[in-house]
């Protein structure tokens, strides 16, 4: 046991040194970004700069540990506390499951004994102990490939979401391959639910870490963990004991408990007034994301059937080009109405069969050609490397290699559902389906090694393994290098404009400036950056927070109501690019004043770098004079 232990931390120190070198050159190559503006408001919000004050509110976590978050930035506001999280979750799964197998590779070396000392301690000879290391490195060694050339993108440009999916996959890996419990030797002693529960306790804290980060990609994901525990109560046979309904009974219960709990003190937190901006954000995201095109385009009038429900033209181009919180009329009861509007005539309109069977053809040419390269191809290399090994090692047992086959086939299918499920929705972003695809390769990977520990033969079909893996992962980082070095380029380009922005704020802190939302929409920041964190005078004129309980505290620190006075009272100005003026012109924001018979004269006045400008909303009497006095940048 001692043995054990030792053997143990100097697997981790091993690992820790490897993956530390990894994210250190990581770190010398590129520079860490959150991918999105939505990490970079979560950050935000949980670190002052919203509202003035943390706040676990950040609509995206669970409360929990947003508040845990929040509750770091106020005892020291000047770390990066959430970068750092995200950034400890994403090397820390790799840090787990090279772990893991350093202590696989442990079991499947095959040792050298030369003598037995006086005390009965096995002595091993060196050639022993060097073919250990170098399978340990070895190990390593693939994961940090796997790391450079298959994941080299999300690794530096970080998003919550994709970090979801990689706590996921390492909970379905580690769980797999629990050495002696789940993962033990043929015929050996079936181990106590005590020892089978604590060994699954990281798996399940991965899990749970997960659900709080990201709870709608915890449970897309949910299945393939569900399948892991399926697939490991069949090979504890005999299947209906005492024994077995207290393992993974027991796990069970403890997974429900531990997700019951935290929505339940999620569901507390968000209480009250923010009960109903959920609702808000919930309809919101239903036209927005699922039936976009309930809105009329920009160059429409208007929408006759949105104008009965309520919905102005004006509140129809707010709500279009997402400056909805210009327009005071756009409230909860709104857009329960346009949802519900939305899910009768434009989801009832459509033909869901044609829908399926369309969707269906872009299934499999997704799953097998080159738009989803590399990340569907490592999945095939994971089914193709699986039958092989079926085929090879169980040949001579047709009962295990029928239920190993099946065990495929369900898991098959299980991701085909999955998959369906997020095309005829219409969602499937990169955030979406590359965890998808990293968590049904962490599943098949961990029933491979299931299947290789069967024989010594297996060295042969693990081996070719590797190598298919290590030319996979070169491949990806051939395309996938220069394509990230571009996209940092880009990156400090568009940043540079948001830095402007940021700059003359700060230098005008009497004024608070709306931004138009697609103006904006393409700046991030570093995944480290250290910033004051003070309430910014600044916010986008729409977004997932506009309209919610924090959004009206943030306003009211400045004196402002309502978005739409504001600006006509010369509290506030707006902010938007060159490129969007062009585009859409500014009768956009003229539009709804008149609605409420408010003549409006909107005014560039100022300059922020190259690309945007600074308008001011003047109200205009009806012989067409000016009604406040106009601002000229000096």
């Amino acid at each position: 046991m001692r043995q054990d232990k030792k053997q143990g931390y100097r697997n981790c120190i091993l690992t820790f040194a490897v993956m530390g070198t990894s994210a250190l050159l990581m770190g010398i190559f590129f520079d860490f970004y959150f991918d999105l503006n939505d990490d970079t408001m979560m950050r935000d919000i949980m670190s002052g700069v919203y509202s003035g004050t943390p706040d676990g509110y950040n609509m995206q976590t669970l409360y929990p540990l947003g508040a845990l978050l929040a509750l770091c930035y106020r005892m020291c506001g000047s770390f990066p506390w959430y970068g750092a999280f995200l950034f400890l979750c994403q090397f820390g799964c790799f840090f787990l499951v090279g772990v893991r197998l350093c202590t696989l590779a442990d079991g499947f070396c095959v040792w050298k004994q030369m003598r037995t000392g006086d005390d009965g301690v096995g002595i091993w000879d060196r050639a022993g102990k060097a073919r250990r290391f170098a399978g340990k490195l070895l190990c390593l060694l693939i994961v940090v490939v796997f790391q450079w050339g298959i994941w080299l993108s999300h690794m530096v440009h970080v998003q919550y979401t994709i970090t979801c999916g990689m706590l996921v996959g390492a909970a379905v890996f580690l769980f797999l391959t629990i050495p002696g419990i789940v993962f033990r030797k043929e015929g050996s002693e079936t181990p106590s639910a005590k020892a089978f529960l604590l060994k699954s306790l990281p798996s399940l804290f991965l899990f749970l870490l997960a659900f709080h980060l990201r709870s709608e990609m915890a449970l897309l994901t949910l299945p393939f963990l569900g399948l892991a525990g399926f697939f490991c109560w069949w090979a504890d046979r005999p299947f209906f004991t005492k024994e077995n309904w207290c393992k993974y009974g027991g796990l069970l219960l403890l997974l429900f408990a531990g997700m019951g709990l935290s929505i339940g003190a999620d569901s507390l937190a968000y209480g009250g007034e923010w009960k109903e901006f959920r609702q808000f954000f919930d309809d919101r995201t239903t036209i927005y994301d699922f039936y976009p095109e309930v809105l009329p385009e920009e160059s429409a009038l208007a929408d006759v059937e949105l104008e009965q429900l309520g919905v102005s033209v004006g509140s129809q181009i707010l709500l279009r080009n997402y400056n909805f919180g210009l327009d005071g009329r756009i409230d909860a009861q709104m857009l329960a109405d346009v949802a519900a509007y939305a899910k009768e005539h434009v989801g009832g309109a459509r033909d869901w069969g044609a829908v399926f069977r369309e969707k269906l053809r872009l299934y499999r040419y997704r799953s097998f050609h080159g738009e989803d390269a590399p990340y569907n191809l490592l999945v095939i290399v994971g089914y193709a490397t699986n039958i092989i090994a079926i085929v090879i090692l169980l040949r001579k047992e047709i009962c295990v290699l029928l239920v190993a086959m099946a065990q495929l086939f369900l898991l098959l299918f299980v991701r085909s559902a999955l998959w369906m499920f997020v095309l005829v929705r219409g969602r499937d972003p990169e955030r979406i389906t590359h965890p998808l695809y990293l968590v049904e390769f962490c599943l098949l990977a961990g029933m491979l090694l299931w299947h290789l520990r069967r024989s010594v033969a297996a060295k042969n079909i693990a081996a070719g393994t590797v190598a298919v893996l290590f030319l996979l992962s070169l491949w990806g980082l051939w395309k996938g290098f220069p394509a990230v070095c571009a996209d940092q380029i880009r990156r400090q380009e568009v940043n540079r404009d948001w830095e402007a922005i940021d700059a003359y704020c700060k230098v005008h802190p009497d004024t608070f400036y709306f931004e138009d939302v697609y103006s904006t929409v393409a700046f991030s920041d570093k995944l480290f950056a250290c910033r004051d964190n003070v309430i910014a005078n600044y916010d986008i004129a729409g977004g997932w927070m506009c309209k919610s309980p924090l959004y009206r505290k943030k306003l009211a620190a400045f004196g402002i109501e309502e978005a739409a006075e504001a600006l006509v009272e010369g509290k506030a100005d707006f902010i938007m690019s060159d490129e969007e003026e062009a585009l859409r012109g500014l009768i956009w924001m003229e539009i709804p004043y008149a609605e409420h018979d408010v003549a409006v004269y909107v005014e560039e006045y100022g300059r922020i770098g190259d690309s945007y400008g600074v308008y001011q909303v003047i109200p205009v009497s009806e012989s067409g004079q000016f009604l406040r006095d106009r601002k000229w940048e000096q």
